[in-house]
């Protein structure tokens, strides 16, 4: 595998052509590239955080990634094509993942960016990817902006998205806990970038579903260390829950505060929460936290069946814990080589699109909910779980929550 001055009518004439683009907008034409197609090699790219603040993140989707590849390329490729990947680092900065992306699109000519990693950077990135006609499939954010999609922009189409939403993951999670613990005094935690934002406007959009108003609403700077002055407020307001719209130094570094404080409280994780790296790291600290999820996380001494296998073969090949990030990874690339197999020999842009949109189910070996998309449904699934950290790991409390 390689990584690697106007008369009036001239002005009238104008006016029209202007306005000709706008009105004829919603039944023009997506364009999909062809590129990066031969009779024996299919490229795909991605951009990961292999040295920034969430590399423990990107480090393991791109392991996984490559795992799928590897199998898939022994096994002999998809319909006869061996699959090449081009890895980037974006370092978990926008500019950095927009250079990244270009230089995959103008250099390596790949067919589809796949996988990639961050709210900020895959959108900071994601014109550059649609405007060249390159699929932009299941990128490592759960953000509304990776699948909601404009029919009248048809460059829109080339978005989907098969991991749990922000929104209602989070939606079903607060529900969830509220009405079970009975809680009458919400609070929230969240980084402000896309991917808090919208973990915000879920929280936000459930309590108002429950007549509640949120009791401290806080933010912090993408990597902050310092959750002092924060967690202080949340006890101050008589927080019962808070909303953690955090990733894994943050979730332990909020939740280490309130233990310095004596303060005893309900903390709920957004899905990027639910990765066997926080109880891993924070211990004690992070026992009894709650998160949205979406299969059960599996470990080595108790996976069984296909799971242990891909267990075991992960971590002869990377001397790695495998984790919820490399499954991801590895479902992206399987899910990708499902719809191209469906598109067929003569594959296209056109023709994996049409497969994409045709409602076909894909089902991996982790029990995750089923991916589907149609021409009017760009995400695959909503089912969310609530899952607890109990005795340092992730166990199932609820499942099958959705909206």
């Amino acid at each position: 595998m390689r990584i690697t001055g106007i008369s009036v009518a001239a002005t009238a004439a104008a006016v029209v052509a202007l306005a000709v683009p706008a009105m004829a907008q919603s039944g023009a034409k997506t364009k999909v590239t062809n590129q990066g197609i031969s009779d024996t090699e299919i490229v795909i790219g991605t951009h990961q955080d292999l040295s920034g603040p969430i590399k423990g993140w990107g480090v393991s989707v791109a392991n996984g990634m490559k795992f799928a590849v590897d199998e898939i390329n022994v096994a002999g490729g998809v319909n006869g094509r061996k699959i090449k990947l081009v890895l980037e680092d974006s370092g978990y900065d926008p500019k950095k993942a927009v250079l990244a992306t270009q230089k995959m699109i103008e250099k390596d000519k790949i067919f589809v960016n796949l996988g990639s990693m961050g709210s900020p950077t895959v959108l900071a990135a994601q014109d550059t990817t649609l405007d060249a006609g390159v699929l932009q499939l299941f990128p490592l954010t759960a953000a509304e902006f990776t699948f909601k999609f404009d029919p009248a922009k048809p460059q829109e189409r080339l978005k989907f998205n098969n991991i749990l939403p922000y929104v209602e993951s989070t939606r079903a999670a607060t529900k969830y806990l509220i009405e079970t613990k009975k809680y009458t005094k919400a609070c929230i935690l969240y980084q402000d970038d896309e991917y808090g934002k919208n973990v915000l406007d879920g929280f936000t959009a459930q309590l108002d579903a429950m007549k509640m108003k949120a009791a401290s609403v806080n933010s912090y700077k993408r990597g902050a260390s310092d959750f002092s002055a924060p967690v202080a407020k949340m006890k101050s307001d008589g927080c019962e829950m808070i909303m953690l719209g955090t990733v894994i130094r943050e979730t332990i570094g909020a939740m280490s505060e309130a233990k310095k404080l004596g303060w005893e409280v309900a903390f709920l994780g957004a899905t990027p929460v639910n990765v066997i790296e926080v109880p891993a790291l924070g211990k004690e600290v992070v026992e009894g936290l709650y998160s949205a999820g979406g299969f059960e996380i599996p470990y080595e001494d108790t996976a069984k069946g296909k799971i242990k296998t891909w267990v075991d073969t992960y971590r002869a090949a990377f001397n790695a814990t495998p984790n919820t990030q490399a499954i991801l990874g590895y479902n992206a690339v399987y899910t990708l080589a499902h719809y191209v197999k469906m598109a067929g020999k003569e594959l296209t842009g056109d023709k994996l699109l049409t497969a994409l949109e045709s409602g076909d189910e894909f089902r991996d070996i982790f029990g995750s909910p089923v991916t589907k998309f149609s021409k009017t449904n760009h995400l695959a699934s909503t089912i969310t779980s609530v899952q607890q950290v109990q005795k340092g790991r992730w166990v199932i409390v609820k499942d099958g929550l959705g909206f």
